[in-house]
């Protein structure tokens, strides 16, 4: 198991933003991302932590930057973990003509199709390899309190990787997530590059409304907030209203999915609605 490298370390609201990186063995590559440990985490008291899982073009600074969550999870003792969207590298294979696919479009899963199999195995990192590596390193960390969220495709990604792994994650939410990636144009491109355009059962396995049409379970809860105000809501890009009819189908009444008013797509709507979000995983986490 790689050792974590501690390339720079930043105080905030009495914790410290701590930019990390690693030698990962699922991507085969140099993975970089950041740490927020609350000044409550301690060896004797580790905290538990909250995932929170970008979108397309974004790096691990993003939310730890812009994302507004720092403050609320200093105050709740949760540590966060901001993890990168890709793998990036000289040898990792990209369209560096598309913004929505390849480096910074890693969209959390594990890629079946040449050249994209060998290097992109975003799920297999954040559910498996990077909890664990956290574990070795940080004594202050208590990887059997984990809850997760993300934005756009890092929604997508919180989402779906709750969904295939019960028990892993204590909650999940998610901004503006790309709801049923199998019928909006960043799913379909990203799915036929990654598993290949007959694969549509591989492509069902990563779309939360799909996964939820087939979920198991007494109940499933989960809060979404998306702005009205969002041009990619607008395009047809995002779809909560299938999420929604899936998990109405399925009897879930804990799905919750709150349209903000005015709202778009930035991290100006997601460091408005932080808050909310970071409570929501707290009170899984038994914080």
């Amino acid at each position: 198991m790689s050792t974590f490298k501690i390339n720079s370390t930043i105080a905030s609201f009495g914790g410290k933003l701590l930019k990390l990186s690693h030698k990962s063995s699922s991507t085969t590559t140099d993975m970089a991302l950041n740490l927020y440990l609350p000044h409550s985490a301690t060896t004797s008291k580790p905290a538990p932590l909250l995932f929170y899982l970008a979108g397309l073009t974004c790096t691990g600074d993003n939310g730890a930057e812009k994302g507004n969550l720092i403050p609320h999870a200093s105050r709740l003792g949760i540590a966060l973990v901001f993890p990168d969207t890709s793998p990036r590298g000289d040898d990792v294979p990209d369209d560096k003509d598309s913004y929505d696919f390849g480096c910074g479009a890693g969209f959390y899963i594990d890629a079946s199709m040449e050249p994209y199999n060998k290097h992109y195995k975003m799920s297999s990192y954040i559910t498996s390899e990077l909890p664990e590596a956290l574990s070795s390193q940080f004594k202050e960390l208590d990887t059997s309190r984990m809850s997760i969220t993300g934005h756009s495709m890092g929604g997508h990604g919180a989402l779906t990787l709750f969904l295939k792994n019960a028990g892993l994650y204590k909650s999940v939410s998610a901004f503006a997530p790309i709801s049923n990636p199998s019928n909006c144009d960043w799913g379909r491109k990203a799915f036929k590059g990654y598993f290949g355009e007959e694969e549509k059962s591989k492509w069902a396995e990563h779309d939360a409304t799909e996964l939820l049409k087939n979920h198991k379970g007494d109940d499933f809860k989960v809060l979404i907030d998306v702005g009205t105000g969002d041009n990619f809501y607008k395009q047809g890009q995002l779809l909560p209203e299938n999420f929604e009819k899936a998990a109405e189908e399925q009897g879930y009444k804990g799905v919750q999915v709150r349209m903000q008013d005015g709202y778009d797509h930035s991290y100006f709507f997601v460091s408005s609605f932080a808050k909310d979000h970071v409570e929501w995983a707290a009170k899984a986490l038994g914080v």
